[in-house]
């Protein structure tokens, strides 16, 4: 199978705790011609909000406790809330990926601001062409580098 992409140097972080499916999500997304960023967890998430020029959010909602900081565990709707706050991913679209169940959780994801959900385990090729058609619509922020694939 020879397919054929055309480069889009649209920027992606991807929020989930879990490194495979940081990995996975990061290949693919890297194979379609975006920027891809990852992150663990909330702090790292912010970091590259602030620091990079993010097109689209891919979110999981549930993380750990973080021990070495507060204790206390942030979810995907405190930090959705967050980004909201400081506003440096204003008019970012956030899409949901989460092994949480849909029934309970999909509809509070979108009324939270989420444009989407893909529940666990994802089905990729659903999700590139979501993405595809969220970022046809999103303003594009220029990219003052080559266009290259990144994975944090």
């Amino acid at each position: 199978m020879n397919e054929r992409f055309e480069f889009d140097a649209r920027r992606i972080l991807v929020v989930d705790d879990n490194p495979v499916i940081l990995k996975a999500l990061s290949m693919a997304l890297t194979n379609r011609g975006y920027w891809v960023f990852t992150a663990i967890d909330s702090g790292e998430a912010f970091n590259i909000a602030r620091r990079e020029r993010i097109d689209l959010i891919l979110l999981d909602i549930f993380f750990p406790p973080d021990a070495a900081q507060t204790g206390n565990s942030w979810d995907g709707f405190l930090i959705m809330q967050w980004f909201q706050r400081i506003g440096v991913v204003e008019g970012v679209p956030i899409i949901i990926i989460s092994g949480a169940d849909p029934k309970k959780y999909k509809d509070r994801c979108l009324q939270a601001g989420a444009v989407a959900f893909f529940p666990k385990p994802i089905d990729v090729p659903q999700l590139l062409a979501a993405i595809q058609d969220i970022l046809k619509t999103a303003p594009s922020h220029p990219a003052s580098e080559p266009a290259l694939a990144m994975s944090r």
